[in-house]
């Protein structure tokens, strides 16, 4: 309960569209078992009390999403654990005509928080968008007074006729965003990046900007135009930038998780996390549950008997208040058992909260 104000902080972090660390450092080798967690943002870098064997997977938790557990080899009861934190990453997409329709279907599915802004009340209503977080009705220049552009923000830049790609173009380059695609011919493309040079726009920035729009798998139908864009932007969001051509993580993000661990009225809790995998298994590092002594939980970190026994466990961390690592094997007749797909083992972490 005592690190609810920092979950508040992560999450006013993560609503900022800033990237985190949380650092936590377990010891077992008192009486008192021991656990403190430090949380980091990119801007924390540089203070000078963060220890510098741990700068290293600290940096890559922020840049690339790495996550970092060491329990050193478990000899002396100590061990420490980073987990990143991105922002829910937003699709935006400009223009609420009939490529739009299914790509919002497509991408909220694929777990983007999913936003669509079109000038005409026809095309920007939720009857037309269930599964759209936002719909905005609004002039195209007006909308990004309303838009928080961030570096977890993918842009789709789709108007009617191309009669407003400039106007939104050279609004979204005034940020920094993770993807900007737009569609068009590579001629028209073309001759709108040099309109955009001529008037001061950077000219490096302007050749990021992903046209024509998608992959090219000889998409026709607006269906199959938005499963290649939506496919271009999972790239991005998965490998970054074409020139960096480096796998990223995105870590898992449950907000609802996260929210829970924010509130400090909610008495005696665990927290069970995902620290390490091996093989074939169904979440991954960082997967997140709370455990109530009631028997209540939110988030899941797999389901079936695996998660009953960290279910088992938390309950004895409860009682008692020291942590505890737990080996759930998920290879042959268990994974059999359960009917799932599974072959490998995750360690999890179940500590008090």
């Amino acid at each position: 309960m005592g690190d609810a104000h920092l979950y508040q902080r992560l999450l006013e972090e993560l609503e900022a569209g800033h990237r985190a660390v949380l650092m936590t450092k377990m010891d077992s080798s008192a009486d008192q078992a021991a656990v403190t967690k430090t949380l980091i943002a990119g801007h924390d870098l540089i203070r000078d009390e963060l220890d510098p064997e741990l700068r290293t997977p600290l940096e890559g938790g922020l840049a690339r999403g790495e996550f970092y557990f060491d329990n050193g080899a478990g000899t002396d009861g100590r061990a420490t654990l980073i987990e990143p934190f991105f922002p829910e990453a937003q699709l935006i997409i400009l223009g609420g005509g009939h490529i739009a329709v299914p790509l919002v279907e497509f991408g909220a599915k694929a777990g983007f928080k999913v936003t669509v802004v079109d000038d005409r009340p026809a095309f920007a209503n939720h009857s037309r968008f269930p599964l759209a977080n936002k719909v905005i009705c609004e002039s195209f220049a007006k909308s990004f007074e309303s838009l928080n552009l961030n570096k977890a923000t993918f842009v789709v830049i789709v108007t009617r006729g191309h009669r407003y790609d400039k106007v939104c173009l050279e609004n979204v380059l005034k940020y920094d965003t993770a993807y900007v695609g737009m569609i068009g011919s590579r001629r028209r493309v073309a001759g709108l990046k040099e309109l955009l040079v001529s008037e001061g726009h950077d000219p490096v920035r302007l050749e990021q900007v992903c046209t024509p729009i998608g992959l090219e798998i000889g998409a026709v139908t607006p269906e199959e135009i938005a499963i290649s864009i939506l496919a271009q932007v999972i790239q991005y969001k998965r490998k970054g930038e074409k020139a960096a051509r480096k796998s990223n993580n995105w870590p898992e993000l449950d907000l609802a998780v996260l929210s829970e661990l924010a509130r400090s009225d909610q008495g005696p809790r665990a927290l069970v996390t995902v620290v390490a995998t091996k093989g074939s298994v169904p979440r991954r590092e960082g997967a997140k549950m709370v455990v109530w002594p009631d028997g209540r939980t939110i988030g899941s970190i797999g389901g079936g008997c695996s998660e009953g026994e960290a279910i088992q466990v938390a309950y004895d961390v409860i009682r008692d208040g020291r942590f505890r690592y737990l080996d759930i094997d998920m290879t042959g007749q268990v994974a059999e058992d359960e009917g799932m797909v599974c072959g490998g083992i995750m360690k999890v972490l179940v500590e008090s909260t």
